[in-house]
């Protein structure tokens, strides 16, 4: 499948697929985006000092750096991807001088160096586990504090956004556990709230009016 780097609106660059007509990340604003749902809606919404997260589709490892640079706490980061971005594109990417982050080079460098399935310290604070799965492979129990739910939309891969799949989800969170997603679709929210979630609909980021956030609750 044909994969081009692009610029989205708020100058920072995506992967997109035009078979798919689908991104990486929003194409209103990849940096936006990553900021918006999951740093802002779930990082900053749990209120732990040590956070394990799970991120479903690791991807361009723009929200694994963002959230690097972003937490203070102690975290144990796994990014879950079933086909890993090329060392060549990566390197197109543009978002350490986006970020204005350019001490930071060698974080992100990092990050996408470390050997898939072995847990690297990045920094003293973060730990980085990538493991190459399909996301309906996963069987970790209670083990996660917060999923970035980030997988490509439920236009193209209907099978991800499923029962099935958020079922998995919830039985790899810990109690209160939070999943926050891009996505607001309604067959999407009614799925996470058939496996148990409770599921809140927040302002989205730019270019979207929603998105969601799901608790699990075992109480």
């Amino acid at each position: 499948m044909k994969r081009e780097i692009i610029i989205t609106s708020d100058g920072s660059t995506t992967i997109h697929l035009p078979e798919w007509n689908e991104q990486y990340h929003s194409k209103h604003g990849a940096i936006q985006e990553a900021y918006h749902v999951f740093i802002k809606s779930g990082l900053k919404h749990v209120n732990k000092e040590e956070i394990a997260i799970l991120e479903i589709g690791f991807g361009t490892g723009l929200n694994c750096f963002i959230t690097a640079i972003e937490s203070n706490k102690k975290i144990d980061y796994v990014g879950v991807e079933a086909y890993p971005v090329a060392v060549e594109e990566i390197k197109k990417l543009n978002y350490v001088e986006e970020l204005k982050e350019a001490n930071y080079e060698p974080l992100f460098s990092k990050i996408h160096e470390t050997t898939w399935e072995e847990k690297h310290e990045i920094k003293e604070t973060f730990s980085l586990l990538k493991r190459k799965q399909f996301f309906k492979d996963i069987s970790d129990v209670e083990m996660y504090d917060l999923i970035y739910f980030d997988a490509f939309g439920a236009r193209v891969q209907p099978d991800l956004w499923t029962e099935d799949i958020f079922s998995i989800m919830y039985k790899s969170l810990k109690n209160k556990g939070v999943l926050v997603t891009y996505s607001a679709k309604g067959s999407v929210r009614r799925a996470m709230q058939a496996v148990g979630f409770f599921v809140e609909r927040l302002p989205g980021p730019p270019g979207k009016r929603e998105m969601l956030r799901a608790t699990k609750n075992n109480n």
